[in-house]
């Protein structure tokens, strides 16, 4: 795990993301804030193309709860099957489809607490859906900015909730409500599990990762 980075390293890697991409955006396909929720619960443990092929087809037809309730558990399997855990993702959906009309009107909720009383919404989908929808700087922290800011001292922690408050406490407001795409984008194209592209870098300089490739 690498040193916290100070302020004004921190603020000249975010400057350098903004220029590169000042408007980053989530890879999940959705239409609404119900199809934003479906379709990050169904990404656990699968990859946003994957979850966007399934997907395709799907919202179309069930782009609410009350739709997706009518299709039934059945042939939403038929739809996400090629994800994996597709029975318990299937069986997770219809439930929160139907907590979701029951209890909130058909409307996703806009708090923390609320969206992960649903079935298959951890803290990581509540804070995509926040941030994504509602435009709140939640950070939603996956295996990428994990990575990430372990590796180059941005944000490092040794669990994710406390990279999480590292990203909270120590980037600059001004880049709070984009830092989550900055970062997955980064872990995800560059910043890479097995042969990581410090060639290609933008903050090549500015990291304290030492085993940089060439």
């Amino acid at each position: 795990m690498a040193k916290q980075l100070d302020y004004h390293t921190i603020r000249e890697i975010f400057t350098r993301f903004h220029a590169s991409e000042p408007e980053p955006k989530g890879e999940l396909d959705h239409v609404n804030a119900y199809t934003l929720v479906v379709a990050v619960a169904l990404s656990a443990q699968a990859t946003d193309i994957g979850v966007n092929r399934a997907t395709h087809e799907l919202f179309k037809i069930a782009d609410t709860p009350e739709k997706m309730l009518a299709l039934g558990e059945e042939t939403l399997i038929e739809h996400i099957k090629t994800i994996g855990l597709y029975r318990n993702k299937a069986k997770n959906v219809i439930k929160l489809s139907k907590i979701l009309v029951e209890d909130y009107g058909g409307e996703v909720p806009c708090s923390r607490a609320a969206l992960e009383s649903l079935p298959g919404v951890g803290r990581k989908t509540a804070n995509v859906v926040l941030n994504m929808w509602w435009h709140y700087p939640a950070q939603a922290v996956d295996t990428h900015i994990f990575r990430f800011g372990n590796r180059s001292g941005v944000c490092p922690g040794k669990d994710v909730v406390a990279v999480e408050r590292a990203i909270e406490d120590n980037i600059p407001v001004d880049f709070q409500q984009h830092a989550h795409h900055w970062m997955i984008l980064h872990g995800r194209y560059t910043c890479v599990a097995r042969k990581p592209k410090c060639g290609a870098c933008l903050i090549r300089d500015l990291c304290q990762f030492e085993e940089k490739t060439l």
